[in-house]
Order: structure tokens, then C-alpha cells, then sequence
């Protein structure tokens, strides 16, 4: 039987001898739970995600069938990323889904957030399950569920579509990471050799692009937010940025204001620019970044995305903003 609590002599994984420690103990206990079945995972490219397969490929290999579902709102690269690490590098059994024309006609003039949400999660499920009733022979669903997703919601972890799987489907569960923190899940993507931008990845909304591409989503504009926020990363990076702030991300909404350009008048689209610091998400800071930093990042947009005339910095906390636009 799962433990629904972590016990309180369990040791905190914060160094790689522990973490080695916990892929061995995990690998015993998966092999032993699993036998020679087979095991589903909607793989999405997350940390969490990311570190269960990677540990159950070290388990039972091939006995893993891992499904990414691309539906278009994914950031720059990461599709090609999950796709370069677990198929070609650690050769797993990956089914590649490209449904972004599906998710995008079914987000069509859909402007309001909530509505968004729904039909980018209630998809997202169908796609799943149609991949899922094409495979033979599958008894367990591995889960990237965490301590905290416990503490929060018995154990649900809803982005991972568990709760959505048809009950006629009696997939039993397997989440091997499920009594450890983030921070600890981390500590183990690292050991289990996964890169680190992949372990190091920032908090990422379920639906994706599409609460950042503001209102009705088109695909001119998804296009410009996707490559104003690989700019905008990239440049981070450059500058040592990444580790030292919580989350960045562009955000585009959904009017266009008057610029110039090449001496004619033009209606485009301005790119926000959001950063914020903090310990739990129930409240932010905006860090002060150097304006040299911020007008190289504006220069290369406004250089390089089409459609764009605008570069702002959103300066809101939380409260009375939230982090994310919608």
C-alpha cells in the first residue's frame, strides 16, 4: 500500500549519495510493483514529469511507454527537447503526438481565460486517451505526483490527466517520487543525468502559451510570444539571471498599438516583460534588473519578432497583481 504521508524519520535528499540512494530503493520497488508489465506516462517535459521517466527507463526500460502531447502552446524547443533526451539519448519508448492544429482550431476566438483553460485541459485528455486505447497490454500509469500535490489535493495530480482517464481504463498507479519536495525531485533529476534546464525548469503553466497569448489566441501572434520568450530566456542566461529569479516570461495581449517602421506608420503588437522573485507564490517581487540588460532584450525584439513594436516591463507584485497575466 502507497504511504499517503511522508514519514518523519525520512531523510532529506540533498546531496547525490542520497539521491543515488533513492534511485536504487525506487528501482527495486518499481521492478517489484511492476514485474513484467507494461507502464503509461503522459510525459510533458516538466521537472516532475521529466525525473519519472527517467527513473522508471532506469527500472524497466522498454516496459515504459512514454506519450508527450505537443499542443502547440509548448515554449521554444521543448517539444524537440523532450523528444532529443528520452528517445534519442536514453532511448526510450516514446509516442510523439503533434496536435497542435487540433488545439488550435478548438481555441479559435475562444477569449476568455477560464474557457481557455478547460478546452486545453479536456483536450489534452481526449488526446491522451485515444493514445492510450491504441496501446495493448497496459496495467499501470506512472504519475509525476509530489509531496505537495498530497498536502493540496489528495494525491490528484490533475495536469498529469489521472483524474480525467476514462474509469473503465483500471490503470494502478505508480509514483515513485511522490513522499519527495521539489527541491528533492530536482536533486534526483540531476543524478539520474537529465540536463539541467530540464531539472531547473521554471514553473510552467498547464495550458501553456496559451494564458500568455492573451485573449483570443492567433497563430501570428503565439508565434511572436514563442520567440520573444526564447530572446528573453536566452538573454537571461547570458546575463546569469536564470538562477537568481523565480520565473520570466512574455506575455502579448491581444490589441495592437502605433509604432514606426522604415519611415511608415504600423499597428503591432507590444511584449511584455514579466519577472518576479518569490518563496511560496502567494506573494511576489520585482527584481530590479539592469537597464542595459533590458534594452538589449527590447533591441532583439524588436529587432527579430515580427509584428512586434513594443517592449514593456510589467513592475506589479503579487498582490495586488498575480504572476501570470490570466
Amino acid at each position: 500500500m502507497l504511504l499517503n504521508k511522508r514519514p518523519e524519520n525520512m531523510q532529506r535528499i540533498n546531496t547525490p549519495e542520497l539521491a543515488e540512494q533513492f534511485i536504487a530503493e525506487q528501482t527495486k520497488a518499481i521492478r517489484a510493483q511492476v514485474g513484467d508489465k507494461k507502464v503509461l506516462l503522459a510525459l510533458s517535459g516538466g521537472v516532475d514529469s521529466s525525473v519519472v521517466a527517467a527513473l522508471l527507463i532506469r527500472a524497466i526500460g522498454k516496459q515504459l511507454i512514454c506519450v508527450h502531447v505537443n499542443h502547440g502552446l509548448m515554449r521554444k524547443g521543448e517539444s524537440e527537447q523532450v523528444i532529443e533526451v528520452f528517445r534519442n539519448q536514453m532511448d526510450a519508448n516514446l509516442i510523439y503526438v503533434d496536435a497542435t492544429d487540433r488545439f488550435l482550431d478548438l481555441l479559435a476566438g475562444v477569449e476568455e481565460p477560464e474557457r481557455k483553460r478547460k478546452i486545453i485541459g479536456g483536450e489534452f485528455i481526449k488526446v491522451f486517451d485515444e493514445e492510450a486505447r491504441k496501446l495493448e497490454g497496459i496495467s499501470f500509469l506512472a504519475q509525476g505526483t509530489i509531496y505537495p500535490d498530497i498536502l493540496e489535493s489528495d494525491g490528484v495530480k490533475a495536469h498529469h490527466n489521472v483524474g480525467g482517464l476514462p474509469e473503465e481504463m483500471q490503470f494502478e498507479l505508480v509514483e515513485p517520487i511522490r513522499l519527495l519536495f521539489k527541491d528533492e525531485v530536482r536533486v534526483v533529476g540531476d543524478a539520474l543525468g537529465l540536463p539541467a534546464n530540464m531539472v531547473y525548469r521554471q514553473p510552467f503553466p498547464g495550458p501553456g502559451l496559451g494564458v500568455r497569448c492573451l485573449g483570443a489566441i492567433t497563430r501570428d501572434r503565439l508565434a511572436a510570444l514563442r520567440e520573444s520568450d526564447a530572446i528573453l530566456r536566452e538573454e537571461f542566461d547570458n546575463a546569469g539571471l536564470t538562477s537568481k529569479v523565480w520565473q520570466f516570461f512574455t506575455v502579448i495581449p491581444d490589441f495592437r498599438s502605433t509604432g514606426v517602421r522604415g519611415g511608415k506608420r504600423v499597428f503591432d503588437w507590444p511584449v511584455i516583460i514579466r519577472a518576479v522573485n518569490t518563496v511560496d507564490a502567494m506573494t511576489a517581487t520585482v527584481p530590479e534588473i539592469e537597464f542595459s540588460i533590458l534594452r538589449r532584450i527590447a533591441d532583439r525584439i524588436l529587432a527579430e519578432v515580427p509584428g512586434v513594436c513594443r517592449v514593456l516591463y510589467d513592475l506589479s507584485p503579487k498582490g495586488p497583481a498575480t504572476i501570470e497575466w490570466e
